[in-house]
Order: C-alpha cells, then sequence, then structure tokens
C-alpha cells in the first residue's frame, strides 16, 4: 500500500464515528428524490458526497490532527494527495449506492433508466463533484476548516448550482457532451490538486 493509499485509509477511520450523519442524509436524498430516481446520483454527488470527502477537515479541526499531520514521516505533498484519494473514493462509495438505488426506484415506479441515461447521469454526477471538491480542497488547506467552513462548503455548491440552472443542464442536454463532461472531472482535481500542494509546501 502507497504513502497515499495510507493516508486515504487514515481519513477512513477519521471520519468513520460521523457515519450516521451521512447515512441519514443518503435516507433522505432517497425519500425525496423517490419519484425522480435519475436526479438520486447528481443530488448524492453534489450534496452528500463531498460532505465525507471534506469532513477529514471537520475532524482534524475538531480534534486537534492537524498536529498529528505534521508530525507523521511524510512529505507534507503526500498526505495533501491523500486526502484527494479519500475524496474519489467517498465519490465512489456514495455513487455506487447511490446508482444502485436509483435504479431500485426506477424499477419501482416504472420509470425507464437505460444504460445511455445511467452513463450520462454518472458523468453529470462526477463533473459536479469533481468541480465541487477542486474548489474546496485548496481553500480548507490554506486557510482551515474552522476558518472557511461557511465560504468553503457553500461557495463551490452555490456556484455548482448555478452553473446548473444557468446552463439548463439536463441529462438529454449532456448526451452530446458526454466526452467533455467525463475529462472535466480529472483536469479539475489536477488542478486542484496541484494548487493546493503549492499552498501546504513541499
Amino acid at each position: 500500500m502507497t504513502a497515499v493509499a495510507r493516508m486515504a485509509v487514515l481519513h477512513m477511520r477519521t471520519v468513520a464515528p460521523y457515519r450516521t450523519q451521512g447515512l441519514l442524509v443518503f435516507g433522505l436524498l432517497a425519500v425525496i428524490l423517490a419519484r425522480n430516481p435519475d436526479h438520486v446520483v447528481p443530488a448524492l454527488a453534489v450534496l452528500l458526497a463531498p460532505y465525507v470527502a471534506v469532513h477529514p477537515f471537520v475532524v482534524a479541526d475538531k480534534e486537534g490532527l492537524a498536529t498529528l499531520h505534521a508530525i507523521l514521516p511524510v512529505p507534507r505533498r503526500t498526505v495533501v494527495l491523500g486526502n484527494y484519494a479519500w475524496a474519489l473514493v467517498s465519490y465512489l462509495g456514495t455513487v455506487a449506492a447511490g446508482t444502485v438505488l436509483a435504479v431500485v426506484l426506477a424499477r419501482a415506479e416504472g420509470i425507464p433508466l437505460d444504460g445511455r441515461r445511467l452513463v450520462t447521469m454518472l458523468a453529470l454526477s462526477w463533473a459536479l463533484f469533481a468541480v465541487n471538491i477542486a474548489i474546496q480542497l485548496p481553500l480548507l488547506f490554506r486557510f482551515g476548516y474552522a476558518r472557511i467552513s461557511v465560504l468553503g462548503t457553500t461557495m463551490p455548491l452555490a456556484l455548482v448550482m448555478v452553473v446548473v440552472a444557468r446552463l439548463h443542464l439536463s441529462l438529454a442536454a449532456i448526451q452530446s457532451w458526454l466526452p467533455l463532461v467525463w475529462v472535466a472531472g480529472p483536469v479539475a482535481l489536477a488542478a486542484s490538486a496541484s494548487l493546493a500542494v503549492r499552498l501546504t509546501g513541499p
């Protein structure tokens, strides 16, 4: 296991005691979106996955884990990339569960959710999550959760929602842009990780 992967596992253990909150949000969104199964995964990617991804910062500020991270025998770059790895794990876990839920709800409601719509839904979810996290993590590394909590969590979410609203993004409209949508995520995260590493030092 690489050092970055070990950091991601450390973050997973850090947030494990708070999993009940995430499960409550998951259940609430399932109830709210039960009649719109194709909205389930994008909603989870915007609302729940980023919450889980940045929760290590919340716990670090609360428990004083910044000191622990500072004395770990790993470069600061590894700590930073560990947060990005954990963010990806958070996204994949949330979207996997959300996809299963969306398929179950679609069948229960008799709503068609074919492979093309499913792939488009996943692409949109990936882009929304990646852009959200790409904005949040450098801010959190630079200022810490205590100083940037409200701005750092609401501004990216508000920006993403405004873009979706202004562009009138829908599954049908996105289908012709799928390659660009898939590429937007890695590009945004790579640029964000590079910035975060520079902000935090070697």
